[in-house]
């Protein structure tokens, strides 16, 4: 009977097995194979091309391409700005509905999650129009405070992504994070204010350091997502080419490897190069932020 009622739990799991090798595994094995294989075209180049095995030398030239590695420093970069404020201001909101009530809350939470629920393509559509000097209003509320701004200059294009990117993203941030903060006993809040402690110390030294597992899952998210961007500089790039170049991040160096330069195979070694970027960012990151770091 026990046996038979563990297969039958098993069986539920069919679905998302066969949805994980079907969606992951195999279309990862097929990049890793075609990674391998480099096409030469035959005679003078005016015949077809034939896939001939190539071992490494994808890899060997992805990772000396400066197109590549500038793109994968660049966005590095730009994280290590972005990712801490969006991560503050998620903070901050979840401590500010944990002081509310539940009604309060709900009604907030639901507020500030609906820039989340927009579509990221649809969400930098809206920011691009906003930052338009001829139709959009920031540049006009910008003279009114004798600030003349282009958004899409290039000391800018990096401030108006991570403005786009941090509006976007709090919400599902902040959800998280309350979360994390309805599970804080509060006979621990009770105690600090018996004790004399005041809400800003209470925040500090029980709540936050509550919260740490829930800042650190956040953080790992956002680094993962901040080094597959592309939907944002994509469409920057239609607006302002001249600053936002087609190897702005490593994603659209790797689709412009596949689509517009054809060469698919050096697509898949960048892609597999960029997917073992991502595991040695994410284990470097919660390493260095979890408990069992410390």
């Amino acid at each position: 009977m026990v046996r038979s009622q563990r297969w039958k739990g098993a069986a539920f799991t069919v679905p998302f097995q066969l949805g994980f090798v079907f969606l992951y595994l195999i279309p990862i094995g097929y990049a890793v194979h075609e990674s391998l294989y480099r096409s030469r075209s035959s005679g003078l180049g005016l015949g077809g091309t034939t896939d001939t095995f190539s071992g490494l030398a994808n890899y060997r030239q992805g990772l000396t391409d400066p197109a590549f590695l500038d793109s994968v420093l660049r966005v590095l970069l730009f994280a290590c700005v972005q990712i801490p404020v969006m991560l503050l201001v998620s903070l901050l909101l979840a401590l500010f509905l944990d002081t509310l009530t539940s009604r309060a809350a709900g009604r907030f939470r639901i507020l500030l999650l609906v820039p989340y629920m927009i579509p990221g393509v649809v969400a930098a559509i809206v920011w691009i129009n906003l930052y338009s000097p001829d139709v959009g209003p920031l540049t006009s509320l910008g003279k009114v405070f004798g600030l003349d701004w282009n958004f899409f200059a290039p000391s800018m294009v990096w401030p108006a992504i991570g403005n786009l990117l941090t509006w976007h993203g709090i919400g599902y941030n902040m959800v998280i994070i309350y979360s994390a903060l309805q599970g804080v006993p509060r006979e621990l809040f009770e105690a600090a204010r018996l004790d004399g402690a005041s809400e800003s110390r209470i925040a500090l030294s029980i709540k936050v350091p509550y919260v740490r597992g829930a800042l650190v899952l956040t953080g790992m998210l956002s680094v993962i997502q901040m080094l597959q961007i592309f939907n944002e500089p994509a469409l920057f790039r239609n607006v302002t080419p001249q600053t936002v170049g087609d190897s702005f991040t490593p994603i659209m160096v790797i689709y412009n490897q596949a689509f517009n330069a054809g060469n698919y195979h050096y697509a898949a070694a960048l892609s597999v190069l960029l997917a073992l970027i991502l595991g040695v960012a994410s284990f470097l990151f919660y390493r260095l932020t979890s408990k069992e770091a410390d």
